[in-house]
């Protein structure tokens, strides 16, 4: 993750006991768009899986487990599938893939994922997306942005804050299709493939915890070091951040790899092996913040 804006609509905030508890959609449903602007791509299933039109829900084949279909863009407004050697008009521009039991994973990219895949054509080239409940996703992100061998109050540290940074950027490129791509451009997302254990932990430990300034999720923002000290929003961007100011980084002797604002990764990682706990690595690197508890609508 390097460069964001941030954007969440918050329904009601209530507080009870360290945490202030805050509705959102159920399941906290998010879309990462894997690709976009190709011709061609591939997905497989390690279940059965069912292809459906995407706009009338209409079921259009089961494929087979670890067999990899080859689907195309066929003209500017329909989708092609390869089956026993010949590609086929889906008569639809958009298609969505599940494993219906939600127990197995989808393949595409080379990784395995979580969720649903949905492949739009878009003006004659396709777009690919991976819509999955949002901790889900946060287990393909922490291994990724941060090493999974790392302290595990640091990768706590890290999941609250890709958590805040995700639900704060809902539909940020919502143009495209998708809410955040699966680059550093937003946050580095590696699918079901990049999890490891103990990243899977230290998200399930804070599930819902987010970062709230003013009673809004703050725009969470963290970069790998800042080579000795953090600087403020408005250096780089057009304005400063009440909730982000210039800190001793903890970084030192890294060489400066980022934008600098916000929580230093590696100096998160300093901190945790010193005895500091997650909280206190965020209440660190971020001012005047509090946590909240995300509430779905069926809590």
């Amino acid at each position: 993750m390097r460069e964001v804006k941030f954007k969440f609509n918050i329904f009601f905030i209530v507080f009870l006991m360290l945490f202030n508890l805050i509705t959102a959609q159920k399941a906290h449903a998010i879309r990462i768009g894997l690709n976009e602007g190709v011709k061609k791509t591939y997905v497989g299933s390690s279940q059965n899986a069912w292809f459906r039109d995407a706009n009338t829900g209409k079921l259009l084949f089961i494929s087979r487990s670890f067999f990899p279909y080859s689907i195309k863009a066929y003209g500017d407004e329909s989708i092609a599938i390869k089956l026993k050697g010949k590609y086929y008009d889906c008569a639809t521009n958009a298609i969505f893939i599940e494993n219906p039991e939600k127990r197995g994973f989808l393949a595409t990219k080379r990784r395995w994922y979580r969720g649903d895949i949905v492949i739009y054509n878009i003006n004659g080239t396709l777009t690919v997306v991976n819509s999955l409940p949002l901790e889900e996703y946060l287990m393909g992100v922490v291994p990724s942005e941060m090493p999974s061998k790392w302290n595990i109050e640091a990768q706590k540290a890290q999941a609250i804050a890709a958590r805040s940074y995700a639900l704060a950027n809902l539909n940020k490129r919502g143009s495209h299709g998708y809410d955040l791509k699966d680059t550093p451009h937003d946050q580095a997302y590696g699918g079901a493939s990049s999890e490891t254990p103990q990243t899977t932990r230290a998200v399930l430990s804070t599930r819902g915890e987010v970062l709230t300034y003013d009673n809004k999720i703050i725009p969470a923002y963290y970069h790998a070091s800042a080579g000795g000290k953090t600087i403020q929003a408005g250096e780089i961007w057009n304005h400063d951040l009440p909730y982000i100011q210039s800190v001793n980084s903890f970084d030192w002797g890294i060489r400066k790899n980022g934008h600098g604002v916000g929580m230093s990764q590696y100096g998160a990682n300093n901190l945790a092996n010193k005895g500091f706990s997650a909280r206190q690595i965020l209440n660190y690197f971020y001012k005047d913040i509090t946590f909240s508890k995300l509430k779905t609508k069926e809590d």
